[in-house]
């Protein structure tokens, strides 16, 4: 096994249907953005936990440069890579019948599909140095071939790289034509990294420390279904409300108070704005398929989940409980709008996707994870009207502004996408 996810029954399953045995379990290096699961699975399956040396861990075995290990016809060789992290390794696999040339390499978070991890996690004074070190990593991956096999620890979406391509794995040849950071040259690449400055989650630090020391040791929570009254009593003491609903939903009629972020970001957004000490509760519609916001939640730490809506939001409603809402308009009421009152536009986006497309003219800039540490830049005495993408990252950031006691909010349909799409102008 190879950075296995918290939730790690499936990889039992998989071994017990092909009559194997996980005997050992490889850390690339101490991931930041979500609870890896060694400890969990070694428990069940009795496997050794390998990882870099370039950490003092609490648990495991450090291994280093060159160190091999044979599962059956498979060769596994320890290839030192820091520069992400300082104990970060690659895993190059040979097939050893067919000689010495390798096969595959687990690259972790070093080299990923048309992008390369950040380096930025040791801070300002050391860019350059880690910078130059996943470089050099790089080349000593690119060395074992073209034909060579990719198969990075992250795909697109991951907030250790930044614009990673959608494919999950690669070759060293495609990296090498390709890979727009690698094609720079050494020097420029390093030139480049040393001004950029990714968004850090504030998870991370706590990643940081249970990868290091080791997680609690709980098993994936289960859903306790709460009454609109239990609830009420949850919220007076103290509880965090996740709707996961779709964002016209929940402009539509929430519970006040509640954070918005929709099924599919959990991932993503969850880990930015919501804390460790207050238990979780979830609405929804219908309640289907909830277990995969639970395992979401558990793979980022979250383990303390209360519980969630008996009924839905639709028993709050029959309840008469408090109710909060936001409107919503389209891309030509927004430009109706504009025409005929003074607003404050809030684009919510990653800086990126605005430098790269262009933005709604007059437009203000706070990235989603940033909003609740810049609210001063944010007038009270205006309408407030966000965008985003498509819509369902302004939704969160609406949800964040109520909260703090916003009250004139307005978020966009279809976001920036249907502007563009309807050819209304863009700023650059």
């Amino acid at each position: 096994m190879i950075d296995p996810r918290r939730d790690g029954e499936v990889y039992l399953d998989i071994a017990a249907r092909n009559g194997c045995t996980i005997t050992h379990i490889f850390e690339t290096h101490r991931n930041e953005d979500y609870v890896i699961g060694s400890l969990p699975l070694a428990d069940r399956c009795g496997a050794g936990i390998f990882h870099g040396s370039g950490m003092d861990f609490a648990y495991g075995t450090s291994v280093t440069d060159g160190e091999t290990f044979r599962l059956g016809s498979l060769s596994l060789q320890v290839l030192e890579t820091p520069g992400h992290t300082e104990e970060s390794i690659s895993l190059v696999v040979r097939d050893t019948p067919g000689g010495d040339v390798p096969l595959l390499v687990f690259s972790g978070d070093t080299i990923f599909a048309g992008d390369v991890a950040r380096t930025d996690f040791f801070g300002d004074d050391r860019k350059e140095e880690m910078a130059q070190k996943i470089y050099d990593s790089i080349m000593r991956i690119f060395s074992l071939g073209d034909s060579v096999i990719l198969f990075p620890a992250h795909g697109a979406g991951s907030v250790c790289g930044g614009e990673i391509a959608d494919r999950s794995f690669t070759t060293v040849g495609m990296e090498k034509a390709t890979n727009p950071l690698i094609r720079m040259g050494r020097q420029s690449f390093v030139s480049h990294r040393v001004t950029e400055s990714p968004y850090k989650p504030p998870y991370f630090r706590t990643m940081e420390q249970y990868n290091r020391d080791g997680a609690p040791r709980v098993l994936l929570p289960a859903l306790r279904p709460l009454t609109p009254s239990e609830l009420e009593n949850l919220r007076t003491s103290g509880c965090q409300v996740l709707d996961i609903r779709a964002p016209g939903g929940f402009a539509a009629g929430h519970i006040p108070g509640s954070l918005s972020i929709w099924r599919n970001g959990i991932s993503s957004y969850a880990g930015w704005f919501l804390n460790y000490q207050d238990p979780i509760v979830i609405i929804d519609d219908f309640n289907q398929n909830t277990g995969e916001i639970i395992r979401q939640l558990f793979r980022l730490g979250y383990d303390d989940v209360g519980g969630i809506l008996a009924g839905g939001i639709g028993s709050w409603f029959k309840n008469g409980g408090a109710v909060g809402t936001f409107r919503t308009c389209t891309v030509f009421g927004l430009r109706e709008r504009l025409e005929r009152e003074e607003v404050f536009i809030l684009d919510v986006r990653d800086i990126r996707n605005r430098r790269n497309s262009g933005f709604i003219p007059g437009s203000h800039h706070i990235y989603l994870g940033e909003l609740p540490t810049h609210l001063d830049r944010i007038p009270r005495d205006l309408p407030v009207i966000v965008y985003c993408d498509a819509g369902f990252k302004s939704a969160t950031a609406a949800s964040i502004l109520a909260r703090h006691q916003y009250r004139d909010l307005t978020t966009v349909l279809g976001g920036i996408t249907a502007w563009k799409r309807t050819g209304l102008p863009i700023s650059h």
